[in-house]
């Protein structure tokens, strides 16, 4: 038997027990050593799922005869063909036939155990302990892929704007200063997680004016206020980066939107050829990124974890369950 949570909506999460999974073809059983919190996942929090939620899994390998049998391994979340025009050209994350993701349509890392498809293994290295390996999914993965996006348009600016000081958006931060951006200026109407950004060495922005003008805008909150933001205040021929997730959003089209030319690009998820470089920053940050993962609790406290985490009071909590 194993422990699993069931999120049942209106931010109700109960711990049941069930059969432990059995791994099927092209399958591994893995023990979960951790599973993170993501802003995502409070849209199963508030609506309920039918499946175990949970996409930024850590953890070994437990299949016998397997080449990784006991290894560390980080899952990645989409199942891809290697077929396709995107697989061959490096960009499983965007796979046209097998657009499945581990934690949404397929059960996830709020459990003791999971199966993930073979391909989806990122073995982690001995030096990155446990609790910080999700980091490299997607805290460094989609902001680094985003910022990666944008430099095929914009040349490294030197200023940029950060909206959200969430996860995403401080994961955004470290990435920006390992590419040597800078200065980088962070707004976010939640104080607590402004004056985290400022204590990491962003420039804490409490309003930004709407005619102020920047080369580069990453948009990591998901809000609609957000969003509008960020095309007013990116400068001609600038880009904004959209990292933060919505299930719906509507922009109001004004004079400051209409009268510029600017890239406007989306990063989901990152390709695995970029795990290297992910790595290096999370190495370089390691520090901070021991501040970002500011919770790590059991099963009987992923329920008042989540809580706070909707409330903006945790970065980056998670469930955590061994090394």
């Amino acid at each position: 038997m194993m422990q699993y949570a069931v999120f049942e909506g209106a931010g109700a999460i109960k711990i049941g027990q069930r059969e432990r999974p059995q791994a099927q073809d092209g399958e591994v059983l893995l023990q979960v050593g951790a599973c993170s919190l993501c802003g995502s996942d409070l849209r199963p929090w508030r609506q309920g799922w039918p499946l175990t939620p949970g996409h930024e899994i850590v953890g070994r390998v437990r299949q016998q005869g397997h080449v990784l049998d006991g290894q560390r391994c980080l899952v990645y979340i989409p199942k891809w063909c290697g077929q396709c025009t995107s697989c061959q050209s490096g960009f499983e994350q965007l796979c046209q036939q097998l657009p499945e993701l581990v934690g949404w349509q397929r059960d996830g890392g709020y459990a003791e155990w999971v199966c993930v498809p073979e391909q989806c293994l990122i073995p982690i290295p001995e030096d990155i302990p446990t609790h910080l390996a999700p980091l490299l999914l997607d805290t460094l993965g989609t902001a680094g892929h985003g910022v990666r996006l944008s430099q095929k348009v914009s040349p490294t600016p030197d200023k940029v704007l950060v909206l959200g000081a969430g996860p995403i958006g401080l994961g955004a931060l470290l990435v920006l200063r390992q590419m040597g951006y800078g200065p980088i200026e962070i707004h976010d109407p939640n104080p607590i997680r402004l004056a985290f950004a400022a204590s990491m060495g962003a420039i804490a922005v409490n309003t930004v004016d709407p005619k102020a003008s920047y080369p580069l805008v990453l948009e990591c909150s998901g809000k609609d206020a957000a969003r509008q933001l960020a095309l007013e205040v990116v400068q001609a021929m600038g880009a904004v980066v959209q990292l933060g997730e919505a299930d719906q959003w509507q922009i109001q089209e004004s004079k400051l939107i209409r009268r510029k030319d600017f890239f406007y690009i989306r990063s989901f998820y990152f390709p695995l050829h970029e795990f290297a470089a992910n790595l290096e920053i999370l190495r370089a940050e390691r520090a901070a990124c021991e501040r970002l993962v500011d919770a790590r609790v059991p099963f009987n406290g992923l329920h008042a974890t989540f809580a706070e985490f909707a409330r903006g009071e945790r970065i980056k909590p998670q469930l955590f369950l061994s090394e």
